[in-house]
């Protein structure tokens, strides 16, 4: 069961850096700009809804694996997913975006701790 929760964790930290940092680093300079599709009103708020949902969508996960009574194959679908996701952003981004160990390491505790 503490694999599950180390998953929760890191699956919770990932969410809340990717919220605050994605906003202040990403989203904000994002918005400043008035061209091409970030000149069109809707595609800025559905820009920044849909980074913000996918932090709620993190959480979500997080809850999934702690959550009693979640089926052992959701849980390893839930981690296969998180340690794919990270392992594609290591290699896509050559190692440089800081999402890809956290990631990696919440898929890598969620199949631990399903197989445990």
């Amino acid at each position: 069961m503490i694999w599950l929760w180390l998953s929760a964790a890191c699956m919770a930290t990932t969410a809340a850096v990717h919220g605050f940092l994605g906003e202040r680093r990403l989203i904000r300079p994002l918005m400043t700009l008035d061209q091409g599709v970030m000149g069109i009103d809707l595609a800025r708020r559905v820009f920044r809804l849909a980074w913000h949902a996918l932090s709620v969508l993190m959480l979500v996960s997080a809850a999934a694996v702690i959550w009693t009574g979640t089926p052992r194959d959701l849980i390893l679908l839930i981690g296969v997913a998180w340690t794919a996701t990270g392992l594609f952003d290591a290699v896509y981004t050559r190692g440089k975006h800081i999402g890809w160990p956290l990631l990696t390491a919440s898929g890598i505790f969620a199949v631990i701790g399903a197989l445990a």
